[in-house]
């Protein structure tokens, strides 16, 4: 019985932090589209998060989607050959490179090397005291140190994950040309890939790059803002972060492609 209770404490705990991510997600949308809710703060922090995640990054990024387009898209290329399966080789490469590669190995990038530091920055700054100054001066908050955030990471997530797909694709590609294992008619290569893009792997794509994106931002800002008034007390909120953010990711990715699939 002791085991039981300790497993329903854990279960009503992660659902207390899921409807807490999902309110933060759903008030940040929410005010998002308001433009009275844009003072310029708000819109150079904006701004500032998406050079910070979205851009400066992007090198590794592309070097990672290079990497997969040389191990991945050479090897499909050549093997649907062999096989004399070359019509296969759009549907193979959307659904492996493009729905489940691409969105998932760029949420990961995001989460290891931006999402620490944001909860980090945030505990900081909520045990600098910052936050309540932003409150005694008559700012929210919320519309200064978590809106920003969570839509920064989201927006830098789609493009960072859009820029992986076609540098993997393209990378791919190109080597498999050098190579002689893969066709070297650029036409026939880029026809066959977009003939098998359909709408639902363009919303699947769009559902697996933003969806972790925002559960990531709203878990960091949580656990940043939600850490004590120790310093030590914010690597344990990190890392809480973290690990939410991680499961949200394989969760998030693999309901998606269930309903893809079906």
């Amino acid at each position: 019985m002791h085991a039981i209770g300790k497993l329903g404490q854990v279960v009503w705990r992660q659902w207390d932090e899921l409807r807490h991510a999902a309110a933060v997600i759903g008030t940040v949308l929410g005010l998002s589209v308001q433009p009275r809710y844009w003072a310029r703060t708000a819109r150079n922090l904006f701004a500032r998060q998406v050079l910070a995640v979205g851009v400066e990054p992007l090198v590794f990024v592309c070097a990672v989607a290079a990497f997969v387009g040389i191990s991945v898209v050479v090897q499909l290329a050549f093997w649907t050959g062999k096989a004399g399966q070359s019509q296969m080789l759009g549907p193979l490469l959307v659904a492996v490179v493009a729905r489940e590669l691409g969105p998932l190995l760029t949420n990961v990038i995001v989460i290891v090397r931006s999402s620490s530091a944001m909860a980090t920055e945030l505990g900081v700054l909520k045990i600098k005291g910052d936050v309540r100054v932003l409150e005694a001066q008559g700012n929210d908050p919320f519309l200064y140190l978590v809106m920003p955030r969570v839509l920064g990471v989201a927006v830098s997530t789609f493009c960072l994950t859009i820029v992986f797909i076609l540098v993997a694709l393209a990378s791919g590609y190109l080597f498999g040309a050098w190579l002689g294992t893969g066709s070297r008619d650029l036409w026939f290569f880029t026809n066959t890939v977009l003939n098998a893009l359909h709408p639902q792997d363009v919303v699947s794509i769009l559902a697996k790059s933003i969806l972790p994106a925002l559960v990531t931002s709203a878990s960091c800002c949580i656990g940043g803002l939600g850490a004590g008034d120790s310093v030590t007390d914010i690597p344990r909120a990190t890392q809480r972060a973290l690990t939410r953010s991680i499961a949200g990711l394989f969760v998030i990715s693999a309901v998606v492609s269930l309903m893809t699939y079906l």
